[in-house]
């Protein structure tokens, strides 16, 4: 499995100390006492707000982020508390979409990035999922906005199974790719 590398710096701009990460960290208030700003060299990642994979959540791919505030939306608080590898992944992608918590209500099988789940499944609401195949990301809002939940395979009985507990639904998800 090839691994990513993402430098998070405590201070806007990268300045300050920094902290290295390659994989999984729950807790980056072990190594920074906050964090302002991060680079990718390689790979993807979720960011989190909050330790242990919780809270508002971003993707972020190779590239320069001079000010986290910024791109989680945040207007309080230094952001990024933990951060989660997004493997590499090829192979056919597949999820169970379900209108209500507990995998209740209607439910649809996706394989492919759904920009609209009301104007392709007539569901007003997406609650829960089994996700067989893949990485996904989900978004509050159709067309890909709004706010982001990762999901890799696994099976989640509510929002708060998948670590945003500020969404109610989501809306539209798309598979990520190995273009990471």
């Amino acid at each position: 499995m090839t691994m990513g590398k993402i430098i998070f710096y405590e201070d806007r701009n990268f300045q300050g100390r920094s902290y290295e990460a390659n994989s999984d960290c729950p807790e980056l208030t072990s190594y920074l006492s906050r964090c302002n700003s991060c680079r990718v060299e390689s790979g993807c990642f979720m960011v989190y707000e909050r330790p242990n994979f919780i809270g508002q959540q971003m993707m972020v791919r190779r590239g320069e982020y001079p000010d986290n505030q910024r791109l989680m939306g945040m207007t309080t608080s230094d952001c990024i508390r933990s951060c989660r590898h997004i493997p590499s992944y090829k192979g056919s992608y597949s999820v169970r979409l379900y209108e209500r918590e507990n995998f209740g209500g209607q439910m649809h099988e996706l394989s492919d990035d759904c920009e609209s789940i009301q104007e392709r499944y007539r569901m007003s609401d997406c609650q829960s999922c089994n996700v067989t195949e893949g990485h996904w990301l989900m978004y509050e809002q159709p067309h890909f906005r709004g706010k982001q939940v990762y999901v890799r395979p696994g099976e989640y009985k509510s929002l708060r199974e998948m670590g945003n507990s500020s969404m109610n639904r989501f809306m539209s998800m798309r598979r990520i790719t190995d273009s990471c």
